[in-house]
């Protein structure tokens, strides 16, 4: 079951336009259940999700903590993607300093 975990830096008001980019996993290989879990380091980190066409989450505050998402506590955002389909994950500093964003996406093909 392939895991793509991220820890990424954004910062002052700014936006990351997809923090899986570059992942071997980012494009769909076949027919696949994505659960994504998000934590930010603070208060002040929104998120947009899509699959493919799919809007899985619109740009909403997401889970503050300081460690990794935790399975399958913090898997809140669920999605079956088609093969081709591009997972994005947008995510945007709302705050006057730097922010870290923890994202961990488990895929389990069907």
């Amino acid at each position: 079951m392939p895991v793509i975990q991220k820890e990424i830096s954004v910062a002052a008001n700014s936006t990351n336009d997809n923090i899986l980019s570059g992942s071997a996993f980012e494009y769909a290989r076949q027919n696949e259940i994505v659960s994504i879990g998000l934590a930010g380091s603070a208060t002040g980190l929104v998120a947009t999700i899509q699959s493919g066409a799919e809007v899985v989450l619109e740009e909403s505050p997401i889970l503050v903590k300081t460690t990794m998402p935790t399975l399958p506590d913090d898997m809140y955002y669920n999605d079956v993607a088609t093969a081709g389909d591009r997972l994005k994950i947008q995510v945007r500093n709302t705050t006057a300093g730097a922010l870290t964003i923890r994202a961990l996406t488990q895929i389990t093909p069907v």
